[in-house]
């Protein structure tokens, strides 16, 4: 099976072991610009041409005022041309002052800003789902985290139903390996980010990556246990 083959099927066993697409969604992509949500849109918007499900797939990308992170909006904008997604453009910031430091750190509020003009331009635009590029790394770096941090066995869920507004959290590529989304990047050509984040090396996410690289090495069939455990422990979806 070739690389996109591969992921392919990944991502059609992620959203019919999940529930994650159902006819007649509406469904906004959180499109960062880098290799995860650019693989996301790619997926979606292929579903979207196939009659079953019957989905329709819009993008958003933000832009954080106070963060040195950029992409080329430009070629976003044909990328999402290109497979057929409209794409829009929203500018944001976030004020963080001295009580903030000491109480949340840059990455929170950033991160918390974006996600609200999502949930904001998601009910502006009539949709009922978010996608979200987190792959299956992530997940499990998320469980670590929560678990040797805060003592919570918990982890993003594949999909989310929100409480208090009516959209839903679905993160199809939670299946998907970034080593493969890293090589599918490579070969598709996607252009990479004109700035990173300053802040991305600053989090406890990155200790968490290297903690699982050495389980791995250690254990190659830990990431499917580790998965099994948070399936079996109904950790994957929240209704």
């Amino acid at each position: 099976m070739n690389l996109e083959d591969k992921i392919r099927q990944r991502f059609m066993d992620a959203w019919t072991r999940y529930g994650l697409l159902e006819d007649g969604d509406k469904i906004l992509v959180g499109l960062s610009g880098g290799k995860d949500s650019l693989c996301l849109l790619e997926l979606l918007a292929a579903q979207a041409r196939i009659f079953k499900p019957r989905i329709s797939v819009e993008a958003l990308h933000v832009r954080m005022e106070n963060v040195e992170y950029e992409s080329d909006t430009r070629w976003l904008e044909e990328f999402c041309k290109d497979k057929g997604v409209r794409l829009h453009v929203r500018t944001t910031r976030f004020e963080e002052t001295r009580e903030d430091q000491q109480k949340k750190p840059a990455c929170f509020l950033c991160s918390w800003m974006r996600r609200k003009v999502l949930f904001d331009v998601a009910q502006e635009l009539g949709c009922n789902k978010i996608a979200l590029g987190h792959h299956q790394d992530d997940i499990l770096h998320t469980m670590l985290m929560n678990l040797t941090t805060q003592g919570r066995f918990s982890t993003m869920p594949a999909m989310l139903r929100m409480k208090k507004m009516p959209l839903t959290i679905i993160r199809p590529l939670c299946l998907e390996q970034e080593k493969d989304i890293m090589e599918l990047a490579e070969k598709h050509g996607y252009e990479k980010q004109l700035k990173k984040c300053p802040h991305e090396q600053e989090t406890i996410r990155g200790s968490m990556r290297l903690m699982f690289e050495d389980m791995e090495r250690r254990n190659p069939e830990v990431r499917y246990s580790m998965w099994k455990a948070l399936e079996r422990e109904n950790k994957l979806v929240e209704l």
